[in-house]
């Protein structure tokens, strides 16, 4: 069991950057897998990036990869999102989710738990 708090959002011009963050007090975060999907208004939950419990390996989207970076600090018990060239289809509540011992799924099913998403906009 994990709970997972995220934290970073806000509002940003195109191409300005933006941190998430993935928090979790407990100690078996380290054995989860950690994705990140957006959500925009209306629309359905897609994944943007995931990486593995020991942070060796990254899954990024197509939309992700190149701009986006994940991360993690397993002695921390956080997980980071570093978001940079950020354009308008970026805009949605960013939720980032814990698959144990996952193997990086792009699928919502997948993922035991989730936290309560943070908002990010995207403005010209």
């Amino acid at each position: 069991q994990v709970t997972l708090v995220e934290s970073g959002g806000g509002s940003v011009q195109v191409g300005g950057s933006l941190r998430l963050s993935c928090a979790a007090p407990e100690r078996t975060f380290n054995s989860y897998t950690i994705g990140w999907f957006r959500q925009a208004p209306e629309k359905e939950r897609l994944f943007v990036a995931a990486i593995t419990w020991g942070g060796g390996r990254t899954n990024y989207s197509d939309s992700a990869k190149g701009r986006f970076t994940v991360s993690r600090d397993n002695a921390e018990k956080t997980a980071y999102l570093q978001m940079n060239n950020l354009e308008p289809e970026d805009t949605g509540v960013y939720y980032c989710a814990a698959d144990r011992w996952g193997e990086m799924t792009r699928k919502i099913a997948d993922y035991e738990h989730w936290g309560q998403g943070t908002q990010v906009t995207v403005f010209s």
